[in-house]
Parts: structure tokens; C-alpha cells; sequence
């Protein structure tokens, strides 16, 4: 049977763990109790004996309603104190007096008492807040999708009128109705005034127009309740408000459509506006592109706070059993019966008995079932609460077969390597190095990073590191970390495999010309599995990795989140790798495979710059992340990380530059900058990154919070990430093991630099899950498309 403590922690929602009942230190001051009780015991055996059976003779004479009450027995030992809440307090604040001697250490019991009604005060505050929080949120929530159904409802109206009315489709929008102003000057004026807070909310703010299945004529809406008011479709009145929809900008496609709908908006409204129609109104529109995207991030809104309210569910269950089982617990060590007593309290505290949740709970499932799920309710929970893929045995059965069969044919390829020479120093094999050598060691680099990255995730979920919630990663879909491993194992075994009968073929007599194909077929193959259309081989990871590469290559143009700029930084130690795709993609591309002319890459001048363009990209990429974000928050903080990125850049160029002209005043360069860059990056890594050298921490030198129990893990952790950040001495020393080709001393260096990343990988998002746990933040905050403006704006 499972220990309460292991089921306790491995239930709780990790975010909010400080928030729980803490358990650990409950169960520490009742063994304080029963130690203590057990020395009495050992002191006074004779006395206790005797003194038991006169407690057992009138504990059973208690039972009997003639001799006793049993219930005014219990009432003397304890009297729990309610101070009503204050104005400026948030909860009720309980106090448990000792009406008599429960425990042989009196202060203890006292301590055990102090401890647990701070635990139930702290757990009424808790929930208080974030129910409030949540009633808040779903409260906005109501009225947005009141203002949602009454613009469908105008939709729905407009498909009616154009069934019985034969109208050509030219646009897919609504117009909305607003009288002409008598006063002529004062009507331009504001037109005017309103055209400028529209294009300077669109700088600001953003809208989206999505594709819309087919276009629509524009009807007219003239409604007394809900008189709908716009600019441009912006800025609109709705239930006596001035609304506008505010649809972010987070990537290029919603800002070019939100530019174009605007000028085709604002030259429809010109020509409107010149004159009132025949009833003395103007026609103004509301685009239903906008209109569902706004029904998307609605939808979005209301999964979060259902989430939310489960996570307050499970918070409000998990701790009323803590307090259960702790006074079980004390009632064994005493002999005494405090549980109905205190757990009466318990049930009728706040936390307890408030079922303000569960009605906005089941006032969510409604909403989503009736305007979200077209009335069906298993579609709507899969929505609402969607299933964790189950992990198959057969899995870590690949796992294994494919870790055999990789192991065995590396072994072949190693043996056939070392028999024909192709690694030695001035091998007449110099061909092989310069072309397939690149394809095996690109390949190698990559997996060893997503193995580390399975590492990664399995022991993310051992520390209860929520990175799925970091990442934004959906429960059906995210890959855990022996779909990673099968994934590692399977593709390094056909690697090594093609590349095993490709030297075979060459240590058998074969040409060059004749099997050089194999290695860009491969690469071939893997590209094809990358952009496959079919729902296989992980269709939705694949898909999403190629969304955050995209936003990552155009990172100035998209809004940056947690998982963008993490693969950047993965990216950013993946250099090495970068040059060899880019080499590889030149020699099959150009056709110089079939030629044999290896180096007509190096020769041919834009595709030499575009090799060493390449080393520059990832830091660019990052420094112009770090630049959106301190667009977007506002934070000079994101500005001292790009410059970051902005040394690591100027490191890199020195380094390419001594490698073109190797001298002494070069040389120089490349030792300051690296050094400069190095201790820049250092910093970042052990106070931004990873939160430690922190000095009034209660652990020296680390942060006050810790993940792992052994303190001496980060202390080296710090040590071997130093060492691992000097790997560029290499360029200095020019260091190399004996009688090796110098791209495996390469490929050496640069594996220790993807090491290294794995191993930073674990101790960021450590961080960044300590973060969020300060603040309690267990689930998104949503933007919400409808937004209140005062009339001036």
C-alpha cells in the first residue's frame, strides 16, 4: 500500500506546493511527541502498567452511558478558537487552546497545535484568494461570451436574410448601424479622431483576420439593446459599452492581414462616410474573421480556468485528507480523540465548505457544451479534460532492441574504420572525411542532443518539475521521455547501419562516384519523415518542431515565448552541426557528388560567406528574441541578455577571422573577446539562468529553494559548466589526440559543448519552475478579446 506522504506529494499541483498543508513538518513535530512519550514509558514501566489498566477499566466504564459521557470527555481537551476576519485580514483565523494534558511534553503538544491551526489559516487564505481570483476571471469570462453569442446571433440573422434573398458574396462581414451627426464639422472631427486611435491601437495592440470558409453579404443590425458602433470593425458599442476586439499580433501573418484589413475597412468606410444612407445611418463593419478568432481565444480562456478550478478541487481534497491523517496519527500516539473534534472545525472552515467552485465549475462545462461542442459532452470534455497517453510496454522493448542493434553495428563501423585507415592523419582517404564523415557526425551531434533532452525530461519528472506547463506542451500529445529514447535508439541504428554498408562498400573496391549517393539519400529520407503530411512518426511533435524553428528564424516578427527562445539557446550550441547541414545540403545541391569535387564549397566565394554566416545565425536569432521580448515587457533586463548574445557573436567573428589569417595580433583578439564573452555567458548562466549565487541564501552561495536534496550536485554542476565554457581553448592550443584526423577532435569538442547544454538544460527550467511557484502560477492567463474603452480613447 502507498504511503499518504508519496501519494501527498506525487497528487499536489507543484506550483502551488508551498501553499499545501505542510505535511513533512507535522509528521516531525508528532514524532517529536512520541519519542518523548516513549522515554516516559521506558522510565516509569511499573508505574505505567498499573496506570494503563486503570485507564482501561474506566475507558470501558466511559463507554457506558451510565458512568460517563463520552462526547463531554472529548469537549475538555481541546477548544479551538475562531477570530472572526477582519477588514484587513482575508480569512478567519483559528486558535486551539489545551484545556488539558494531552501529551507528557506539554510544549510539544503545544508546538504540534501552534503548527496545524497555522497550516489550516494558511490553507483558508490560500483558497480564498485564488477562488476569488478564478470567480474574477470566470465573471469576465460571462460577459465576453454574452458579447460573443449576440455577434453570432448576428451572423446566423445575416445567413437567414441572404437565404431569402438573392445577394451577391463579396465580403465576409457584418455592418453595423450608427446615426449621422447634425453637426457636419463636429462629425468629421471625430470620424478623425477615431481613425488615429485606431491606427495607433493597431501599433500597440493588433488584430487578427482569420480565413473564413466562404464570403458573405453584410446585413444591417438595428438593435435597441445592443447598438454595435465601429471604425474600421474596431471599436464597437455593446450593451452600453464602448468594446473594441484586441486580437494580439503574436506572428507576421496576423500582423499583414490585421495592414490589410484595415486599409480595405477604412477605403470601404470612406466612401460610406461621405454621405448618410437613406434612413440617416452609416454602415460600419465587423469582419467574422476577427470574430473567430476572438470565439478561439475565448474558448482557450474558459479550458484554462476550468483547469484552474481542478486544480482548486484537487487542493481543497488533498488537504482536508493531510488533516485527517495527521490527527489519526496523534490520536494513536496520545491515546486521546482529537480527530472528531478538530476535524469538525476543519469541515466547516472555508476551504471546506464553500462550493462557489464547483457551481463556476459546472457553469464552465455548460457554457463549453451548449456554445463550444454543439451539446455534446464527451467532446467537450476532451477539450476540458484531456487524457495523458498511456505508455506502452512495448516501448521499452524497442528501446532495448534498438540500443542492441545500434551498439553492434557501431562496433562494425568502428572495427571497418580503424581496418581501412579512414580516421588516421594524412589519410589517402581524405575524400571520405570531407563528405560523409559530415553526415554521420551532423546526425550524431542531433541525436545526442535529444537523448540528453530525454535525460532532460526524466528527471524533470523525478524532481515533480512541471515543464509541460512551461513549455505549453498539450497532455495527448507531448513526448515523454522513452518516446524520445525509441526515437534516439531507432534513428541511430538505421544511421549507423547505412553508414556501416557505405564504408563496407568502399573497403570492398567500390568507387566513390558509386556509392556516394547513399549518405544524401539518407539525409533525404530524414527530411521527408521531418515534413510528412500522414499522422505518423509523431506527426504533432514534428509539426511543432517546425513551427518553433520557423518563429525562431523569424523571431523579430513573432511574439516570443518560453519554448521559442529555449530551442534558440539549444541552437546556439549547436554550431558545429549548423556548418555541416549547410555543407552537406552545398555538395548534394550543386551537384558536385556526382563530380567528386569536394571542395568546390570551400572555393566558390558566397557559399564560403554563407558558411560562416552560419556560426553567426543562432546568436542572431537569440540577441533579436532578446530584443522582441524587451519590445513586448518593457524590461531592461532582455537588453543586458542580448548583449550577451552580441559577445558571443563578436567571439565568434575573431575565431573566423584567425582561422582565414592565423597571427599574432589576431590571435590576441580572439583570447580578449572569448574571454570577455565567456565570463559574460558565465554570469548569465549561474545568477539569470539557474537563480544561484545568491548571498543571504539559506544555502551558501546557492538560492534559498532547492529541487535536489544534495547541495554538493549544483556546487558541481557550477564547476563543470566553467570548465565545459573554456572549451574554445582549443582554438588557441590547437590541441588534438594522436594520430587522429582533426574533425574528430572536432566532433570530440563539440559533443562535450551539446553535454554541457543538456546538463544547463535541467537547472533553467528548475529555475524558471521555482519562479512560477512563487507566484503560484499553475495555469496561463489567457488575453481576452473583447476589451472595455473609455470614450475619449
Amino acid at each position: 500500500m502507498v504511503k499518504f506522504t508519496k501519494q501527498f506529494e506525487g497528487q499536489l499541483v507543484p506550483e502551488w506546493k508551498d501553499a499545501f498543508v505542510d505535511y513533512s513538518q507535522l509528521k516531525k513535530d508528532l514524532k517529536k511527541i512520541h519519542l518523548l512519550t516513549n522515554e516516559v514509558e521506558k522510565k516509569h514501566t511499573e508505574t505505567e502498567t498499573e496506570t494503563s489498566l486503570i485507564k482501561n477499566i474506566k475507558s470501558s466504564l466511559g463507554k457506558l452511558s451510565i458512568f460517563g459521557n463520552k462526547e463531554r470527555e472529548r469537549s475538555r481537551a481541546i477548544k479551538i478558537h475562531r477570530k472572526l476576519a477582519s477588514s484587513g485580514s482575508n480569512s478567519d483565523v483559528y486558535e486551539t487552546e489545551l484545556l488539558e494534558k494531552i501529551a507528557d511534553d506539554t510544549d510539544a503538544a503545544k508546538e504540534f497545535f501552534i503548527c496545524l491551526d497555522t497550516q489550516l489559516n494558511k490553507v483558508n487564505q490560500f483558497y480564498k484568494t485564488k477562488e476569488r481570483e478564478f470567480l474574477e476571471r470566470g465573471e469576465c469570462l460571462k460577459k465576453q461570451m454574452e458579447i460573443l453569442i449576440e455577434l453570432k446571433d448576428a451572423f446566423k440573422q445575416k445567413q437567414a436574410n441572404e437565404e431569402s434573398t438573392q445577394e451577391s458574396k463579396e465580403d465576409d462581414s457584418i455592418s453595423c448601424t450608427i446615426l449621422c451627426e447634425e453637426d457636419s464639422l463636429r462629425s468629421r472631427t471625430e470620424q478623425t479622431e477615431l481613425k488615429e486611435s485606431c491606427l495607433e491601437d493597431l501599433e500597440n495592440n493588433g488584430e487578427e483576420a482569420l480565413e473564413s470558409p466562404r464570403p458573405e453579404e453584410p446585413i444591417k443590425i438595428n438593435k435597441e439593446d445592443s447598438k454595435l458602433r465601429t471604425v474600421s470593425g474596431r471599436v464597437f458599442n455593446c450593451q452600453g459599452k464602448n468594446l473594441k476586439i484586441k486580437i494580439p499580433l503574436t506572428n507576421p501573418s496576423r500582423t499583414f492581414s490585421a495592414i490589410s484589413y484595415m486599409i480595405k475597412e477604412d477605403l470601404i468606410n470612406q466612401s460610406s462616410s461621405k454621405k448618410c444612407g437613406p434612413d440617416g445611418v452609416n454602415k460600419l463593419r465587423i469582419s467574422k474573421k476577427k470574430l473567430s478568432h476572438a470565439e478561439k481565444m475565448i474558448k482557450g480562456a474558459l479550458t484554462e480556468l476550468y483547469k484552474g478550478l481542478n486544480y482548486l478541487k484537487t487542493y481543497r481534497n488533498l488537504n482536508m485528507l493531510a488533516f485527517m491523517n495527521i490527527l489519526k496519527k496523534f490520536d494513536k500516539v496520545t491515546g486521546k480523540q482529537i480527530l472528531p473534534i478538530y476535524l469538525k472545525v476543519v469541515e466547516s472552515s472555508y476551504f471546506n465548505s464553500s462550493d462557489k467552485v464547483i457551481n463556476l465549475s459546472d457553469e464552465v462545462e455548460e457554457w463549453f457544451i451548449k456554445h463550444f461542442a454543439g451539446e455534446n459532452r464527451r467532446k467537450a470534455m476532451k477539450y476540458l479534460k484531456p487524457h495523458h497517453r498511456k505508455e506502452s510496454h512495448s516501448v521499452t522493448f524497442f528501446i532495448g532492441l534498438f540500443t542492441g542493434c545500434f551498439v553492434a553495428l557501431l562496433a562494425g563501423y568502428i572495427i571497418v574504420a580503424h581496418l581501412t585507415g579512414m580516421y588516421r592523419k594524412h589519410s589517402e582517404n581524405i575524400f571520405y572525411m570531407e563528405t560523409a564523415y559530415p553526415v554521420l557526425s551532423m546526425f550524431g551531434l542531433l541525436f545526442l542532443h535529444l537523448f540528453l533532452y530525454g535525460c532532460n525530461i526524466f528527471m524533470w519528472r523525478k524532481a515533480r518539475i512541471n515543464y509541460s506547463f512551461i513549455f505549453e506542451l498539450g497532455s495527448e500529445t507531448e513526448l515523454k521521455f522513452r518516446d524520445v529514447f525509441l526515437i534516439c535508439t531507432a534513428s541511430m541504428s538505421v544511421i549507423t547501419g547505412v553508414m556501416f554498408a557505405h564504408l563496407s562498400l568502399l573497403a570492398k573496391g567500390y568507387s566513390f562516384g558509386q556509392v556516394q549517393v547513399i549518405p544524401g539519400l539518407l539525409l533525404l529520407v530524414f527530411f521527408l519523415i521531418l515534413i510528412c503530411p500522414l499522422n505518423i512518426f509523431y506527426k504533432s511533435s514534428r509539426y511543432r518542431l517546425i513551427s518553433v524553428i520557423r518563429n525562431i528564424v523569424f523571431s523579430p516578427l513573432y511574439k516570443v515565448v518560453m519554448l521559442d527562445f529555449f530551442m534558440a539557446d539549444q541552437l546556439c550550441s549547436q554550431v558545429p552541426m549548423l556548418r555541416n547541414l549547410e555543407y552537406i545540403a552545398c555538395y548534394y545541391i550543386t551537384g558536385s557528388y556526382a563530380t567528386e569535387d569536394y571542395g568546390y564549397c570551400m572555393r566558390v566565394k558566397y557559399y564560403r560567406d554563407l558558411a560562416y554566416a552560419v556560426s553567426f545565425l543562432p546568436y542572431y536569432w537569440r540577441a533579436m528574441q532578446c530584443a522582441r521580448r524587451w519590445f513586448d515587457e518593457g524590461e531592461t533586463s532582455h537588453l543586458v541578455n542580448l548583449g550577451k548574445y552580441v559577445s558571443a557573436m563578436l567571439a565568434a567573428g575573431t575565431k573566423v577571422a584567425y582561422e582565414k589569417e592565423r597571427s599574432i595580433g589576431w590571435l590576441c583578439l580572439v583570447v580578449a573577446m572569448s574571454s570577455i564573452a565567456t565570463i559574460y555567458q558565465l554570469y548569465w548562466d549561474f545568477v539569470k539562468d539557474w537563480g544561484l549565487l545568491q548571498r543571504n541564501s539559506n544555502n551558501p552561495w546557492l538560492r534559498n529553494q532547492l529541487m535536489l536534496r544534495q547541495k554538493y550536485i549544483y556546487y558541481f554542476s557550477m564547476v563543470l559548466n566553467l570548465v565545459l565554457r573554456l572549451a574554445w581553448l582549443q582554438t588557441v592550443l590547437h590541441s588534438s589526440f594522436e594520430h587522429v584526423d582533426y574533425r574528430v577532435t572536432g566532433l570530440f569538442l563539440a559533443a562535450l559543448e551539446v553535454i554541457r547544454r543538456g546538463h544547463w538544460n535541467f537547472y533553467r527550467l528548475e529555475n524558471e519552475h521555482l519562479n512560477n511557484a512563487g507566484k503560484f502560477r499553475a495555469v496561463k492567463t489567457v488575453p481576452l478579446p473583447f476589451r472595455e474603452v473609455d470614450e475619449e480613447d
